[in-house]
Order: C-alpha cells, then sequence, then structure tokens
C-alpha cells in the first residue's frame, strides 16, 4: 500500500511541475521549465524508493550488461551490409519499373488500343 501511496505522490508532482508550467506563465521560459524539471525530479526521487522503481533500475542495469554482451558488427561489415540493401532496392525498384511499364503496354496499346499520342 506505500508503494502505491508512493507512485500517487511521484504522479501528483510531475503534474504539479506541468501545472507550474502554467501558474508562471507571466514568468520567464527558464522559471517555467525548472518548474517541470523540479516536478520531474521530485516524482522520479519519490518513485525511486518505491518496489517498482527498485526494480526498474535491476531491469535497466539488466539491460545495460546485456548489450554489452552484443556482438556488434563492424565498420566494415556495417557498411557491406548497407550496400547490399541499397543494391536491392535498386534492382526491386527497376524490376518493378519493368513489370508495371510492361502491363501497361499490354493492358493500354495491345488489348484496349489505347494509343499514347
Amino acid at each position: 500500500m506505500t508503494d502505491q501511496l508512493k507512485l500517487a505522490l511521484a504522479i501528483a508532482l510531475l503534474i504539479a511541475g506541468v501545472a507550474g508550467f502554467y501558474v508562471f506563465a507571466d514568468q520567464i521560459m527558464a522559471v517555467r521549465v525548472l518548474s517541470v524539471l523540479a516536478g520531474l525530479g521530485a516524482g522520479v526521487a519519490v518513485a525511486w524508493f518505491t518496489e517498482p522503481g527498485r526494480r526498474f533500475i535491476v531491469f535497466a542495469n539488466e539491460s545495460v550488461a546485456e548489450a554489452k554482451k552484443v556482438a556488434w558488427p563492424s565498420r566494415k561489415e556495417t557498411l557491406q551490409t548497407t550496400a547490399i540493401v541499397f543494391g536491392f532496392v535498386v534492382v526491386m525498384a527497376l524490376f518493378l519499373w519493368l513489370t508495371d511499364k510492361s502491363l501497361e503496354w499490354v493492358l493500354y496499346d495491345l488489348i484496349l488500343g489505347w494509343k499514347k499520342s
């Protein structure tokens, strides 16, 4: 129950920060942005001490550890793969253009007899 209250408080602080942006409409923009950042910071600080907040921190740390395990391609491999993709796109574009023009010629010129002037 306390976690739910803390999360509700965190959301209320965030809403208060956003509301402060509009309450301080006559102030300079820096004050208005600081209001939002203060609400966001206070909300995150309160949420940090909840069980879902702690689980999120553990999840984020595990995600970073998993990302470090990934075998990222080298620059050469990336450029080669990109070149293959671009080449395939060009070949497919030419194939589809030729197919379209062939069907246009067959339908309009041969079947319907709508010769272009």
